[in-house]
């Protein structure tokens, strides 16, 4: 009973430990730097995404 109780409580720390070490490296590579700009970034006025035009020089 108490080895079960020690290898559910090493697997417990392993697995909480792999996890944050997990959530530290998305950190690092900067997964969660600027998590609001997505939502508001449809709304942004983007002129260079339109048609071209045409040109004022006949070839």
């Amino acid at each position: 009973m108490m080895t079960t109780i020690l290898l559910l409580m090493f697997l417990s720390f392993c697995i909480g430990t792999g996890a944050w070490l997990f959530f530290m490296y998305a950190v690092k590579k900067g997964e969660f730097d600027d998590i609001e700009a997505a939502k508001y970034r449809m709304l942004d006025d983007d002129d260079d995404d339109g048609p071209p035009t045409p040109s004022t020089n006949p070839q």
